[in-house]
């Protein structure tokens, strides 16, 4: 389920505590005056588009070989997309157990990094956070982070949350029986679902040449490598994409001074 950058309005929320809290601006209205509707119609947006994937999940974890019990307990307990996708697409490759676990957790470390900012952004209550931690995935942060007030960022989290988690369980049970019903999804094509909808789901999201490299690199070693090592391991392989190309562009950019300094002389 793929990085966002903070949207601009959301530094004033840091900046005044008190924004976007109840009772400032009008009633059914954020701080900024975006109307309650629109958030929740965005987020609604959001959680129906991308909740509706999980019958590709579904079906691609019975074309794994996972039963239906395993298959819901994956959504119901991990609920992270590319995760669960790169677990059941190593196991699907006979790849080991642990080696495809491995690899789903380090995809699923972006969503730490998520809680951070939205812990400081949604400032819930204590023993609220424990709960929201489950909701804390690319989809939900990128429509909190797009508000323009801490209020309207709490609407977005809640609804885009609870719309994707229940349609996500949802359509993997669909998805898990419909597999099952049909028997052998290779046959139909269907143990390609779930990499094409991942694929459609990020693409659009690769608007930088910084994002566009590290995404290509990642699928050159990642393709690269699925002969020579057991199933997982490209994936964890492909995860260093990001660090080479940000230590690429950090070497560049410290050579513009040095480039700018004998210009000058």
């Amino acid at each position: 389920m793929a990085e966002k950058t903070a949207h601009p309005a959301t530094r004033d929320i840091h900046e005044d505590p008190s924004a976007g809290t109840a009772g400032s601006g009008p009633a059914g209205a954020g701080a900024a005056g975006k109307p309650e509707a629109a958030v929740v119609r965005d987020a609604l947006g959001v959680g129906v588009a991308v909740g509706l994937s999980g019958f590709a999940f579904g079906v691609t974890s019975a074309g794994a070989g996972l039963t239906l019990l395993q298959t819901c307990a994956l959504s119901l307990l991990v609920f992270t997309g590319a995760s669960q996708f790169a677990l059941v697409g190593a196991l699907a490759g006979g790849g080991n157990p642990f080696t495809a676990a491995a690899g789903a957790f380090f995809l699923g470390t972006r969503n730490a990094f998520y809680g951070l900012r939205l812990s400081q952004l949604l400032a819930l209550p204590r023993p609220v956070k424990p709960f929201a931690a489950q909701w804390v995935i690319d989809e939900t942060t990128a429509v909190a982070l797009a508000q323009p007030d801490r209020r309207s960022a709490r609407l977005g989290f809640t609804v885009t949350g609870l719309t994707l988690y229940v349609l996500w369980n949802l359509t993997t049970l669909l998805g898990a029986l419909g597999a099952e019903a049909i028997g052998d999804t290779a046959a139909w094509g269907l143990d390609a679902a779930g990499p094409a909808v991942f694929l459609a789901l990020l693409a659009p999201m690769l608007r930088t040449v910084t994002e566009r490299a590290t995404a290509g690199i990642a699928v050159v070693l990642g393709l690269g490598l699925l002969p020579v090592l057991p199933a997982g391991v490209p994936v964890l392989v492909a995860a260093l994409a990001a660090p080479a190309v940000l230590w690429a562009r950090g070497r560049r950019a410290g050579k513009r001074p040095e480039q700018d300094e004998e210009t000058a002389r």
